[in-house]
């Protein structure tokens, strides 16, 4: 019984079948055509299977390792990150998160599946700092709306703006994406994400 196994005993809605871990890479079971259509699943399993494989690389680590003060500080970080995420797999099991946060989610999903971490860098930092324009300065002086104002929609805002629960998830998912991208050893160093 590995840890990802008792991992996955829990009472999840979205809970499958025993995933096995080699090489360090999760082993997806093939997706029915209903369930690579279904975001709020796909977007629970993929980032609740990068929890378990974090959880399973951490405990498998020498005791020596563990009690030291990096070793300590990444198994903080693991547990913070847990505390911070389970609030988006609540939203993604009563399939209660808004569209344009889920369609984002769902990209940067299957950007890391697809080893497209530029990409999936990409698409989090669009649900983060959004693309919305940051006007500088007065606005509105004139009696007519500026053209450039019709390109503020919502798509464009940046969701981490929204609340304090909002910020703390989507700080989980990044930190689950850099440690899918440490893991996919298979992935060409050209679609990393290097941060210096």
């Amino acid at each position: 019984a590995s840890a990802a196994a008792v991992a996955s005993a829990n009472n999840d809605t979205f809970t499958t079948a025993d995933k096995t871990t080699t090489n360090e890479q999760q082993q997806q079971p093939e997706l029915t055509k209903e369930e690579q259509n279904d975001k709020p699943k796909r977007i629970y399993r993929y980032f609740k299977s990068l929890l378990r494989q974090w959880e399973a690389e951490l405990n498998s680590r020498p005791d020596a390792i563990k009690r030291t003060m990096s070793g300590k500080n990444e198994t903080k970080t693991l547990k913070q990150c847990k505390d911070y995420i389970r609030p988006l797999f609540t939203l993604c099991k009563r399939r209660e998160i808004e569209e344009s946060l889920q369609n984002h989610l769902f990209n940067i999903v299957l950007y890391c599946e697809q080893g497209e971490f530029v990409k999936a860098h990409d698409a989090y930092l669009d649900v983060a700092i959004g693309r919305a324009a940051w006007p500088i300065g007065v606005t509105m002086v004139g009696i007519h709306a500026r053209s450039g104002r019709a390109k503020i929609e919502s798509a464009n805002v940046a969701h981490v703006m929204n609340s304090e629960l909002q910020r703390k998830y989507l700080t989980s998912v990044k930190r689950l994406m850099s440690f899918a991208q440490r893991v996919r050893v298979d992935v060409d160093p050209s679609k990393k994400v290097v941060n210096l």
